[in-house]
């Protein structure tokens, strides 16, 4: 709204015509007009900024470009990073361009954006369509310092047009697990990829909070005594190549590491012997899965193993020189290949160089923590069946797994996420009352407080946390105990052993 300005003698109008910048109520020739009344000035201040916002400034044509020739313009001048510039792109052609692209700017007002908003959240999660409003109001704040409107329709006016409370764009909260949750979903992990790979990365990221990209994107010679450094992530793009780019907002780290965790990781390493891959010649802590190992496939060589008690090796020997086991053994093997349905070849694995976001979240992880396979048509989303024998159970896979299975998993914690693991870290880490300044240079945050500025980490601190840390974890390899004295994953089997020698 405009105001009225007292000069001592008389009063003069003014008004807003962009971010930061004043008119002042003239005459036809430029003049300052004098009004005699605060009133008079006020009504006259109100009326310029009216046409203001009307689109009446001194070019008219300014304000006539379409926004997608503006925002076209707009992304090609932008320099950020790939994953970023991906985002934006994508923002723009999938939900703001075939609403506003043949539009003028100077046409878009509020309402138009607001009635938009209104319709994508009818499809779309509230967190994404506030997104989504970030980027159109970015793209006409640049146009409103180029002058081409006078005001960004896109800005939120806090609590007009809308329901009372806080709580009107509230969503579900996010879902976090605890150190038992942790180690049976990396186990189930484990026993649906056929590897450890996802039992040694699920666990470091419910006990680190690193970032999916982080994990990703972990190279082995950030992997030190006690702790392991973030310096790199790999970032996804939509043509399915991986950007090596810097952790998000810069936030390099050093992680502080109990000691049972570095013995997993170098553990790892020494098993997998990883190589360079080749899209960065880099050595990653892990590899990805081929395409043959999304969703149900067939039966693996290791999901045989692990059904018949026998090493892979031994299940190699029964396929091609059955003369060399033992009759007993021989016949362990033939019933595990006949109730898992394995056939030579279904169950091949390609190693890709990297996860796929999309391919771990949906087919190992969901089902891991819900017990659910998801929807993939044909078929409907659908429990995982898996073979009671040996415990917590080895999936079923291919042809007619459901009627040959003997059961299926039950919800570890339902809705859970990848993500949900670091809020997990961070919710442990409160219940231990750690430091927050620990807790942020764990997580890679910044505290821009003053306090935060007169508050150091000590060594103390460090001890404690990593006492807290292992003392969860023991806790959970001894409930797993009290299920079952083993597992089929090899590396969680190895753990449970020493822990229950330990005990002994």
């Amino acid at each position: 709204m405009g105001f009225a300005e007292d000069r001592g003698t008389y009063w003069r109008g003014r008004y807003k015509i962009a971010p930061g910048k004043y008119g002042t109520v003239a005459d036809d020739q430029g003049n300052t007009i004098r009004f005699r009344t605060k009133r008079e000035a006020k009504q006259a201040a109100d009326a310029e900024e009216a046409k203001v916002r009307a689109g009446a400034w001194k070019d008219p044509a300014a304000g006539q470009i379409t926004f997608g020739d503006y925002a076209s313009r707009w992304y090609a001048a932008q320099d950020l990073a790939a994953s970023t510039m991906q985002n934006y792109r994508r923002h723009l052609e999938e939900h703001l361009l075939p609403e506003f692209e043949d539009r003028s700017l100077a046409s878009i007002q509020r309402t138009d954006v607001d009635a938009w908003e209104k319709k994508e959240k009818a499809l779309y999660a509230v967190s994404s369509v506030k997104t989504w409003r970030g980027t159109l109001h970015l793209v006409l704040e640049d146009a409103v310092d180029e002058e081409l409107i006078s005001a960004n329709p896109a800005t939120k006016r806090r609590g007009r047009g809308k329901r009372a409370g806080r709580s009107r764009d509230r969503g579900p909260e996010k879902v976090v697990t605890d150190p038992l949750g942790i180690l049976l979903s990396a186990e189930r992990a484990a026993l649906l990829s056929g590897r450890d790979d996802e039992f040694v990365a699920v666990v470091t990221k419910g006990y680190t909070g690193m970032r999916w990209g982080e994990i990703v994107g972990l190279e082995t010679q950030f992997i030190r005594r006690a702790a392991l450094r973030v310096e790199w992530q790999l970032y996804e793009l939509d043509s399915g190549e991986f950007e090596r780019c810097p952790p998000k907002d810069d936030s390099y780290r050093t992680i502080d590491a109990p000691t049972w965790l570095t013995r997993l990781w170098t553990g790892h390493i020494a098993r997998t012997q990883p190589k360079p891959c080749s899209c960065h010649g880099n050595t990653y802590m892990f590899r990805g899965q081929g395409v043959s190992r999304t969703g149900e496939t067939g039966a693996k060589v290791v999901d045989v193993a692990r059904r018949a008690g026998v090493s892979t090796g031994t299940v190699s020997n029964v396929l091609n020189r059955p003369d060399v086991v033992a009759e007993t053994t021989r016949a362990r093997v033939r019933e595990a290949i006949g109730a898992l349905g394995f056939t030579r070849g279904g169950g091949a694995v390609d190693q890709a160089e990297h996860w796929r976001r999309n391919g771990f979240a949906t087919w190992l992880f969901t089902p891991a923590v819900s017990g659910w396979y998801p929807k993939k048509a044909p078929q409907e989303a659908r429990p995982v069946p898996v073979l009671a024998d040996p415990w917590p159970g080895v999936p079923v896979r291919g042809r007619g797994a459901q009627s040959r299975a003997d059961s299926c998993w039950v919800p570890i914690a339902k809705g859970l996420t990848p993500h949900g693991l670091r809020h997990t870290h961070k919710t442990r880490m409160e219940g231990f009352r750690t430091p927050p300044k620990l807790m942020d240079e764990r997580m890679g945050h910044i505290d821009g407080s003053v306090q935060a500025r007169y508050t150091h980490i000590t060594r103390e601190m460090r001890e404690q946390l990593m006492a807290n840390l292992t003392a969860e974890w023991e806790a959970s390899l001894d409930a797993r105990l009290a299920m079952c004295l083993k597992s089929p994953v090899a590396v969680l089997n190895d753990l449970l052993q020493q822990r229950l020698r330990a005990r002994w």
